[in-house]
């Protein structure tokens, strides 16, 4: 059985960044051999922090615009239904790294409606998941995937904040639909992105006003020059050297829930 991470919270916190700083993390441990990345958000940042380039149509997003167009106009092969046909695609779309996979979500485009498409897209996730030890999940800023149930499977639920009070409503936000739509995640966290380090008691302050009992503060990513850097200029963050301080502190935060 594999083991899921999913990296949320609200638009511009730091939920990329965080989640490619545990991936490093994660190839130089070595615990992990096999490694799958989905990039659900529609912005496809994942590919940006590893230097990557990816065209529309190399994402689930753009196959499957492609599919919604042959079933509209009865162009599938005969020998293959929807359902066949959108697995296959998936497969197409796995983008295979020295050590680890990626799968871009991308953005749906067109009209009609997606509801099948996602419902198949759910199931073949879980078929392609069982052949990796750790799967690692950058949501989207919205709540539809909570929603839709789209991360019932994650067994941890990493939120992301940074200081703001819009953070912290995201925050709350997440873990009421959570309770609505009975989206049982084993750890639920909080960490802190963009941080001073001196600010590390208003973080925990914060986390303690909290009256939802299953979250944990998991830790503090303090804001970093270098890593701004390479965001901004499009350099690899997995090439961010081993001294960083930012990471540093990142190694030490995630070997709390993957040693």
């Amino acid at each position: 059985m594999y083991r899921s991470i999913a990296f949320t919270g609200k638009g511009g916190v730091g939920k990329t960044t965080s989640l490619v700083l545990c991936l490093k993390f994660l190839i130089q441990n070595g615990n992990y051999n096999k490694i799958l990345v989905i990039d659900a958000d529609p912005d496809a940042n994942v590919v940006d922090l590893v230097g990557k380039n990816v065209h529309f149509e190399n994402t689930i997003g753009g196959k499957m615009h492609e599919i919604m167009k042959r079933i509209k106009m009865k162009m599938l092969a005969p020998y293959k239904d929807s359902k066949q046909a959108i697995e296959a695609e998936i497969f197409n779309c796995l983008l295979h790294f020295k050590n680890f996979d990626l799968i871009e979500m991308g953005r749906t485009e067109g009209e009609g409606c997606y509801c099948s498409v996602n419902n198949v897209l759910k199931n073949a996730f879980d078929i392609i998941s069982e052949a990796y030890d750790l799967v690692l999940v950058d949501t989207p800023a919205g709540l539809e995937h909570f929603a839709r149930k789209t991360t019932k499977d994650v067994s941890d639920l990493i939120i992301v904040v940074d200081p703001s009070k819009m953070s912290f409503h995201t925050l709350k936000q997440i873990l009421d639909i959570s309770k609505e739509v009975t989206l049982n995640f084993q750890n639920y966290w909080v960490l802190g992105n963009k941080f001073l380090d001196n600010n590390w008691y208003m973080l925990k302050e914060k986390v303690k006003m909290l009256t939802e009992i299953r979250i944990k503060l998991l830790g503090l990513i303090p804001e970093n020059s270098e890593i701004m850097k390479y965001n901004l200029f499009g350099k690899n963050l997995l090439d961010l050297p081993n001294n960083n301080e930012a990471y540093n502190k990142a190694k030490r935060i995630f070997k709390k829930i993957l040693s």
